[in-house]
């Protein structure tokens, strides 16, 4: 299988009380990861200069947060998922105020949830199913009725551990 490059935007919002992550859900029609909670992000074009820039694009696209607005952390490490991506996630530092402006073809909500949330190696959990065959485990995190699963779990719990080491 060949394998899509990719990347996405993790971003942390700095407000007076605590730094939370932006997320978005999925609209339900979209043949990749329809529903799914993930971070701004998607396939690298031939313009982009770099996974930076992918992030940066993708994110301005989808839900309209100007490039200009996000000051850039650092990468976490690729991600591999069965479907045949490889994803950069690039973490980003956003200081409000900002507009949304979501995509409707492509995201059906954006929310934040607190960092620390995300940083309690407690909250996550280890879930496994068969795809394509093969058993395969993946990473998950509910947070307020809400169930973060797959890659983006899984950069989250990147996150987490590059954090607290």
């Amino acid at each position: 299988m060949r394998v899509a490059e990719a990347a996405v935007l993790v971003p942390l919002v700095h407000h007076a009380e605590a730094i939370n992550v932006l997320l978005t859900q999925r609209t339900a029609h979209l043949l990749d990861h329809a529903c799914q909670i993930s971070f701004p992000g998607g396939r690298v074009e031939t313009a982009d200069a770099n996974r930076e820039e992918t992030a940066l694009r993708e994110t301005e696209e989808e839900i309209g947060v100007r490039r200009t607005q996000i000051d850039l952390l650092g990468r976490l490490p690729d991600y591999e998922i069965p479907s045949g991506f490889r994803i950069t996630p690039v973490v980003g530092w956003i200081e409000p105020p900002f507009e949304l402006q979501p995509d409707p073809f492509e995201v059906d909500s954006v929310f934040e949830a607190p960092l620390a949330h995300f940083l309690e190696p407690a909250n996550y959990q280890r879930r496994e199913y068969r795809f394509r065959g093969r058993h395969r485990h993946y990473m998950a995190i509910p947070f307020a009725g809400r169930y973060i699963w797959g890659a983006t779990a899984g950069m989250l719990y990147s996150l987490c551990r590059m954090l607290k080491d």
